[in-house]
């Protein structure tokens, strides 16, 4: 399967260290003793049980309980309700899905060893909202005067991730089951990197309110993936790991998806339809978010505080032994 044609403004190489860093925003903390790790402070404030998960589903399945759960819900919230003040319609839509829309979104056949399947009847569980998002509009031709549509979607995601080990598989970092908050664009294609300039900027709002010390990378264009022209990631400072982590990202697909998907535009002038461009964004990867709030939070009795955006939305405003 042929990849999209990568963007001009897309950095050479081929791995995540050819990134190029953009910039840095916010300070990482320091700490007057040894920083522990999300999996660590979790396990001893009783809030994460990964042995449970195990027993019950297998290795990287993980319970989370008590004031971790109100503080998930918090997190999705906020995402939720920032992204539809910037007019991204909501949306709660199936995990499941034929594996055109997979096909269509460029996941598969590369992607495949990642995906849950289920052969019986011929359905995948989806690894993100773009998915579905993307697939809301396939063979529909849209008015140009309805664009840019917009969404954002709140579902639980699914990968495999056959073959990776390593830290990343310590805790909740790379699990098999996540929620997320992701955005999505249905744009005309003159709009569409200013479109994708718009989606970083409220990923970094989202992160700036959550007071997560966190760089923007460029991402070049072997580590792109089939479907993007161009991506930015964002990267969260992760203390235990003394390094920047994903934490979110942002593509332009341009017409790739669209093309394959059968959705298309007609121009105001009354040309012939167009395929759109569509582009996606994380507003919120939940568990990897936490794990942000958690480390760079933490203190030296072994809990950590929440920041007052979330409070509002349910979220305790610290999490401690002593509150337990």
């Amino acid at each position: 399967s042929l990849t999209n044609l990568p963007d001009p403004d897309a950095p050479e190489g081929m791995t995540e260290e050819d990134a190029v860093v953009l910039r840095e925003v916010g300070v990482p903390p320091k700490f007057d003793f040894e920083p522990r790790d999300h999996l660590e402070i979790g396990t001893e404030l009783g809030l994460i049980d990964m042995e449970a998960g195990a027993r019950l589903s297998g290795s990287r399945f993980a319970y989370l309980k008590g004031d971790l759960v109100m503080m998930e819900l918090a997190l999705v919230r906020f995402a939720l309700e920032l992204v539809r003040a910037e007019s991204h319609e909501p949306v709660v839509q199936p995990v499941l899905v034929r594996e055109e829309e997979l096909e269509g979104t460029g996941f598969m056949p590369g992607d495949r060893d990642k995906i849950y399947e289920i052969p019986k009847d011929e359905l995948f569980l989806t690894g993100t909202s773009e998915v579905t998002l993307a697939g809301l509009h396939a063979g529909e031709i849209l008015d140009a005067a309805a664009l840019p549509l917009r969404y954002c979607a709140f579902s639980t995601c699914f990968r495999r991730e056959a073959g990776a080990a390593g830290r990343d598989t310590r805790g909740i970092f790379r699990v098999h089951q996540f929620d997320k908050v992701e955005m999505f664009s249905f744009v005309e294609p003159s709009g569409s990197a200013a479109e994708h300039e718009r989606l970083l900027g409220i990923e970094e709002r989202i992160l700036g309110e959550l007071e997560i010390p966190y760089r923007v990378v460029n991402v070049a264009v072997g580590d792109l993936g089939a479907p993007a022209a161009k991506k930015y990631d964002c990267e969260a400072w992760i203390p235990s790991q003394k390094r920047y982590r994903e934490l979110t990202s942002c593509s332009n697909t341009t017409d790739y998806q669209a093309r394959r998907l059968g959705c298309r535009y007609r121009p105001a002038d009354g040309e012939s339809p167009q395929a759109v461009h569509t582009l996606n964004g994380t507003a919120v990867a939940v568990g990897r978010t936490m794990i942000a709030l958690i480390e760079n939070r933490q203190d030296r009795d072994g809990g950590f505080t929440l920041p007052k955006t979330l409070h509002r939305f349910g979220s305790p405003a610290r999490i401690s032994p002593h509150e337990l």
